[in-house]
């Protein structure tokens, strides 16, 4: 059993081996010809660094991941269940009388989870089995009346008769 291997600069020695596979002996002297650190040098020729994207970025680094087209927008309105403001009372909510005080002003109010106790809930939307729930304890859930954009009244909507041209 060889407990050293030794260098390949040691072994290849002889008639014309200064090369020591490169080609000529310009070529290959220092790191020009594996790039950089990091990711520069990861293209066409990049074979020497397969191991080090795999493990340094994972699986993913490679192809394309997903279909997902530019006007696909992400829904990032923020959702709570009950069962999660019920835990955790001391957290979102306020004791007030009788009754606990909870603002959750940006939040949706989902209906997952047994409420036992009296609930006002300030709250910018809210599921149907969310508010039974609460009033059914003896709370409410109060919504935040928000006016949707470019939308008149019928005060405003009146047609006005057309001027006759001139």
């Amino acid at each position: 059993m060889r407990i050293k291997k030794r260098t390949k600069s040691s072994r290849m020695h002889g008639k014309g081996m200064g090369t020591h596979g490169w080609g000529a002996r310009k070529k290959h002297k220092k790191t020009g010809h594996r790039g950089g650190k990091g990711m520069s040098g990861s293209g066409k020729r990049a074979d020497q660094k397969k191991t080090l994207i795999t493990k340094l970025y994972g699986h993913t680094y490679f192809g394309k991941q997903g279909i997902t087209s530019r006007g696909t927008k992400r829904d990032i309105r923020k959702r709570i269940n009950l069962h999660t403001i019920e835990t955790n009372l001391a957290k979102y909510g306020k004791k007030v009388g009788g009754k606990f005080e909870v603002k959750l002003k940006d939040y949706k109010i989902l209906g997952t989870g047994e409420v036992k106790n009296k609930l006002i809930i300030h709250a910018k939307e809210a599921s149907k089995s969310a508010i039974e729930k609460v009033k059914k304890a003896g709370g409410e859930i109060l919504l935040a009346i928000s006016s949707p954009k470019n939308q008149t009244s019928a005060e405003d909507r009146t047609i006005l008769p057309k001027k006759k041209a001139q």
